[in-house]
């Protein structure tokens, strides 16, 4: 009895961290896929539309703003295809960190215009980048 009772224990025990680890690894596939639509869509547009577009609604140039385009959409594409291809892994939070550093100085710049809480959603979208920064951080590890 004590050894059906122990096995069972046993089998419980172990079958939470897999159900725990399916749990996280769906949820950050999630927050990826969100993110990496997000930034497709952010950094074509700032790539489309014409410059005068663009810097009559930032204050920045419009060279620097295609280039935070290039990078956005640089960012998207390495947030998912190393994850599928499972090729260079470590791309992953790199692209991840690279997206947070870029989500900073839009809040910086969100800011500095007045826009106090507008500035929230970039925050929030530079913390959901920082979560999967964090939780890929083992890819980088193994790569």
């Amino acid at each position: 009895m004590s050894q059906v009772l122990s096995s069972q224990i046993v089998t419980r025990s172990n079958s939470e961290p897999k159900h725990q680890r399916r749990f996280v690894t769906t949820t950050l596939w999630t927050i990826q896929v969100l993110l990496a639509l997000l930034f497709l869509f952010a950094g074509s547009m700032k790539l489309i539309l014409p410059i005068e577009m663009l810097t009559a609604q930032m204050p920045l140039s419009g060279l620097f703003v295609r280039f935070i385009g290039v990078a956005e959409v640089a960012g998207a594409l390495g947030l998912i295809l190393p994850g599928l291809t499972r090729i260079q892994r470590g791309l992953t939070p790199l692209a991840a960190c690279g997206l947070v550093i870029i989500m900073i100085g839009a809040t910086v710049v969100t800011l500095a215009i007045g826009g106090g809480a507008s500035a929230l959603i970039p925050l929030v979208v530079g913390l959901l980048a920082t979560g999967v920064a964090y939780g890929r951080r083992s890819w980088g590890m193994r790569a």
